[in-house]
Order: structure tokens, then sequence, then C-alpha cells
């Protein structure tokens, strides 16, 4: 059978250098197949945790499902729109050739290359994860990773992971919103009981697009918006969802019930927020008393410059989402690959506004943790006044593989 490769662009890095199997244009779970699909939605969740690898057509390195596939250590690779109905069969993803090989098996793999960073220089890392088995697969790495002092995981990640529609559930009125907070919370618990003893789990409310919520909600309604990345989501929506704050009352009073002392351990941050009016208004919506901390997830160019401002209003925490805050300081979408050239990680305009951050919450006493893709570790930690990350599981892994680290 004669051979054709296909050169792509590489938008999520793995160990592996060479993964081959069948391709799978279902849309549903295939144990090990090479997932192919136009983009990637929430809709594909189960199909793509099933996979070795993703073949895409559109998208960033940084949208949320990539960034899931970055949280497992799922290559993605995204070719041509043209060429990708010719990705059938059995096909061989090439890593290091940023290349999917259609017919015969491709030559050997290259070694692997740990991730190049002064691992020595790293205080602390909140190690963002889809759910509790990277938990469980980072704390088996002990005593190497003792770095990860915390766990965050999206709100919407473990509605994805429980098989959970959170926008219907809320549609549906009190009792199935306090249901639907009682089974986060069940989730939650197991994973903290997954926690190793000084380490920490952060929670982000709910922050979904609609065009993502969408997809996945069955019989509510859903508004189409014209640019819903600017559009209803994060703290906005949170603001206006009537029974939202029943399905946080009921998520926390189970975990205070079945935690205890250690319900201590779980905490929670506010995402897409603009400023400390929004960060007090959504505290009093949500019922939340003064001494009750709240975390805040900074990514947008308003809440670089209200980070003193959340920290004099008791924010516990801030977390910097580069990967939101990037496109809209730079005005480039983080899912066209159009612009990608434009979406700069290190972009001097974004380090300013990363220091700015981390700088206000190390005046107020606050501790800031800042997001950074592998790639970047280095670059951040010589140019940021910080050393607290965040980073996804699978590159965490690979960190931990350095020389420095062992």
């Amino acid at each position: 059978m004669s051979t054709r490769e296909i050169t792509g662009v590489l938008l999520v890095d793995s160990h592996e250098r060479r993964l081959q199997g069948p391709c799978n244009r279902t849309g549903k779970p295939v144990g090990g197949a090479i997932l192919v699909a136009d983009r990637l939605g929430p809709e594909l969740y189960e199909a793509i945790i099933a996979s070795s690898a993703v073949i895409c057509a559109r998208g960033g390195r940084t949208g949320h499902m990539q960034s899931l596939c970055r949280s497992r250590g799922i290559p993605v690779l995204r070719i041509d729109p043209s060429e990708l109905d010719a990705v059938a069969g059995e096909v061989t993803v090439l890593l290091d050739r940023e290349s999917v090989v259609l017919g015969e098996a491709a030559p050997g793999p290259r070694p692997s290359e740990p991730l190049n960073a002064a691992f020595g220089d790293i205080e602390s890392i909140c190690v963002v994860i889809a759910d509790a088995a990277d938990i469980r697969s980072t704390n088996a790495l002990a005593p190497r990773a003792e770095r990860a002092s915390s766990y965050f995981i999206r709100e919407e990640f473990l509605c994805l992971a429980a098989g959970l529609s959170p926008i219907d559930a809320l549609r549906a009125g009190v009792r199935e919103a306090e249901r639907y907070g009682a089974a986060l919370a069940s989730a939650l618990c197991s994973m903290v009981r997954e926690l190793l003893p000084g380490q920490r789990l952060i929670m982000r409310l709910l922050d979904l697009r609609s065009d993502d919520a969408a997809q996945i909600t069955t019989g509510a309604h859903v508004e189409n918006e014209p640019n819903p990345e600017l559009g209803l989501h994060g703290a906005r929506w949170l603001l206006t969802e009537r029974h939202y704050p029943r399905a946080f009352r009921a998520l926390r009073a189970r975990i205070r019930e079945r935690l205890g002392a250690d319900a201590d351990r779980l905490s929670f941050a506010v995402p897409f927020i603009n400023d400390r009016n929004e960060f007090l208004r959504l505290r009093q919506h949500l019922g939340l008393k003064d001494e009750t901390p709240l975390g805040v997830f900074v990514e947008t160019p308003a809440a670089v410059h209200s980070a003193a401002g959340f920290c004099a209003e008791g924010a516990g925490e801030l977390f910097v989402g580069t990967k939101d805050l990037i496109q809209f300081y730079l005005a480039a979408d983080r899912g066209n690959h159009l612009v990608s050239a434009t979406y700069q990680t290190r972009h001097p305009a974004v380090l300013a506004a990363l220091r700015q951050v981390v700088e206000s919450g190390r005046d107020a006493g606050v501790p800031v943790h800042v997001f950074a893709l592998g790639a970047d570790l280095d670059h951040y930690m010589r140019s940021l006044p910080t050393r607290n990350l965040m980073m996804c599981t699978a590159e965490f892994h690979r960190l931990l593989d350095t020389p420095a680290a062992v």
C-alpha cells in the first residue's frame, strides 16, 4: 500500500512521538482510536478522552478541549480542512514531524525530550486537572510531585466527567438545581479524598459559553449569541442565573456534611470577572459570608486593573488565566488558527499584565498563580516576579522527568 504524509500544526504535544491506530469519525468513544473531527467541542468529551490522539481541521492551541487534551496527554494535530476527508483507516501521527501518515506505518520515532524548565526555582504548582484520575496519577509520583500544592478543576469539566447537564438542571427548578449541586459535591468529595496532606482543591465556578452550552443541553433554551466569547458567561452569567445559588448552597452543605473539617481543603474561584463591583455582587448572590474565601480568575484587561481591588475586597487568591487574557489583550481569538501568529504568549503587553497582577497580589499578601504552557515555563520564570504557577497534568508530569526534578 502506498503512503501519503499530510503536514499540519501540532496544537498539543505529548511524551509519545508516534501514535498509530484506526481513525474514529463517529464522534463516539472508541478506546485507543485516533479521533478525527472538524472542530473540538464539549459534545466530543467522551470521544476525546478515549482517544490516543486527535486530528482536527480548526482551532488553536489553547481552546477549552485542547486544554483537556493537554491535561490528559492526548496530542492534537490540526491539518488543512481540505485534507480532513482523506484521513481514514489506519494512520500514524508523527509528533516530531507534525504530520499524519496515511497507509503503511511510518519510520520509528526520535526519543522524547523533557520540558526545559528551571524546576528548582518553582515554589508551587497548581495542577489543572480534568478528573480524579489526574490527582491519583500525579500523587503516585511522590515525592517528586511535592510541588503540586493544589489542584484546579473547571465545573464544566466536572459536569462532563460525571455526565451532568448543568443548564438543564438549573432551569428545571429549585429541586433539580439542588440535586445538581449535590451531584457535584459527590464528585468533589471523591477528589478531596485523593489529596495528599497539605494539598488543596479549587473548583472554578461554571463558565459555559452559549455555543458550548447549546452542544450539551437537551431541553433548556440557550440564547444564540453573535459573539459567545464576549457574551453571557462567567460571572455575568452566574449573576443572572436564578437557581445557581441554590445549587451552590446545596453543594457546600453536602461537602461540609461528608468531609467535616476537610471541607476547608476545597475552595472556589470566580471565572471571567471584570471588577470589584461584580465580585461583591456575586458574593452576595451566592450568599457567601465575609469570612468565606473566594478566589478570582483574572482573564480580562479590566480584571488585571482590578486585581488590587479584588484583594482589598477579600479575594482569597488570584488565578491568572493567560489563555483568555492573551486573546483579549492582543485581539486574537485563541480558537482561530488564522490569527495564531498574533496570539503570542510572550508579547510584552501580556507580560506587563501578568507582572501587574503578581505585584498587586504580593502587595496585598494574596497568593497569585499564573498559568503557563510548558513551552513558556522558563520564559515566565525569568520574566515574572513569581514562583507560583499553574499547568496541565501531562505537562507537569513531563516537567517531573527533567534531571532537576529527579
